[in-house]
């Protein structure tokens, strides 16, 4: 009896001391594989980075072919200046997944080590009273047995405890080598990241130099008509292109409220709210609205909207609540949205770099609708905004708050 009750004790001062906490996700070989595909993904990431940039001086002499005809020439590099616009958005989002998941691996990091220290320190605990013990608790454990039976019963003990003991120190090596993989891939991560916001700053580079050339390039056929009279007549027939197209947007609304009447359907009215802002923040106005002289022509002309400057990428958003009735591209107005508000009320904006709404989408004062740029007849990043009522043209101001 005496024997027996010495090896129980035995027994449960080793479960007591010496069983290692079960870490709340252990590290096994498929998480060490994984952790590695996705270094490995990091890796070819930054690789896709370096090779996706914009080979600007290629575009340059590909855009030479179509100077000879300015409206070709603008919506090539247009289309062009929206390719890269394109790029820089996918960069951003990439650049905030990457800070995600930087704080996500920072985490794994972390818990990989306190489950390795925590690892450490049992094993060291159970080295040191194997040391101590040497031999003899196991020859101690055999010795007290009672029986045969009883012997083989711990023989069987001592063995599930070694094996116990190597599972454990296995555990600590992956664990090891979990640590070791969670810096390699911050590493990695963090490197993605950098590459992102140099290519962030190279397209937005990219762009500034292609507006540059646009602009050029536009002064200068201008300079070049032979007379004033014609340069001004272009200007006005571009003028005219313009309004017979928003002309033509506004007759096919008509006519569509026209069939909601008829149905006795609920058409969009306008409740006289005032407008907010539609680029806030940026509030140099380059341009006025009304008559003023034309800054390339010399000469009075009309202006019908007002120039609001703003870096390209700067948010737009909708004046008012309305429909969107237009959200598309002109060689003369570049990217531009329409917003109907009823009552024949209309919001314009033109020279976008980016439409973020549709035609037919509904969307609401405030919301964010398209990016400032300067796509079209546009010598610089900047909004121009229109409103018209009843198919004129009318100050902006007499609806902004």
């Amino acid at each position: 009896m005496k024997h027996w009750k010495k090896a129980v004790c035995l027994l449960l001062s080793v479960a007591i001391i010496f069983t290692y906490s079960e870490p709340a996700q252990a590290v096994t070989n498929e998480s060490i594989r994984e952790k590695e595909a996705e270094i490995e993904a990091a890796k070819k990431e930054v690789s896709n980075l370096k090779s996706s940039l914009t080979d600007v001086e290629a575009l340059k002499k590909e855009l030479e072919q179509s100077k000879s005809d300015l409206t070709t020439y603008v919506t090539e590099l247009d289309r062009q200046l929206s390719s890269i616009q394109e790029k820089i958005q996918q960069y951003n989002t990439l650049i905030a997944e990457k800070e995600e998941q930087i704080e996500e691996t920072t985490a794994e990091l972390n818990e990989a080590i306190r489950l390795q220290e925590e690892q450490y320190e049992a094993m060291k605990k159970r080295i040191q009273f194997m040391y101590e013990r040497g031999d003899t608790f196991y020859m101690e454990l055999l010795f007290s047995a009672t029986s045969f039976s009883d012997m083989i019963n711990k023989a069987d003990y001592i063995e599930a405890l070694s094996e116990y003991d190597q599972r454990k120190l296995e555990e600590y090596v992956e664990t090891k080598e979990m640590v070791q993989l969670c810096k390699e891939e911050l590493e990695a991560e963090k490197e993605v990241l950098d590459e992102a916001k140099v290519a962030v700053e190279a397209e937005e580079a990219n762009i500034s130099e292609l507006i540059g050339q646009k602009e050029a390039q536009i002064l200068s056929v201008s300079s070049d008509i032979s007379n004033k009279e014609a340069a001004i007549k272009e200007y006005e027939d571009m003028i005219a292109q313009e309004n017979a197209e928003i002309a033509a947007l506004e007759k096919a609304v008509a006519e569509e409220k026209a069939r909601l009447e008829a149905e006795n359907a609920q058409a969009r009215t306008y409740n006289g709210g005032m407008f907010a802002m539609p680029c806030p923040g940026f509030k140099r106005i380059s341009d006025e609205y009304g008559n003023r002289i034309h800054p390339i022509l010399g000469t009075q002309q009309f202006h019908n909207g007002v120039d609001l400057a703003a870096p390209s990428g700067t948010p737009i958003y909708a004046a008012y609540d309305g429909d969107v009735v237009a959200a598309t591209y002109s060689g003369s107005m570049g990217n531009y949205i329409m917003i109907d508000h009823g009552s024949g009320l209309y919001t314009i904006y033109m020279h976008c770099s980016a439409l973020y709404v549709s035609k037919g989408q509904t969307v609401t004062k405030g919301q964010n609708i398209a990016a400032v740029g300067s796509t079209g007849r546009s010598t610089g990043p900047h909004l121009h905004f229109s409103v018209r009522l009843n198919g004129s043209y009318v100050s902006p101001w007499n609806y902004i708050s």
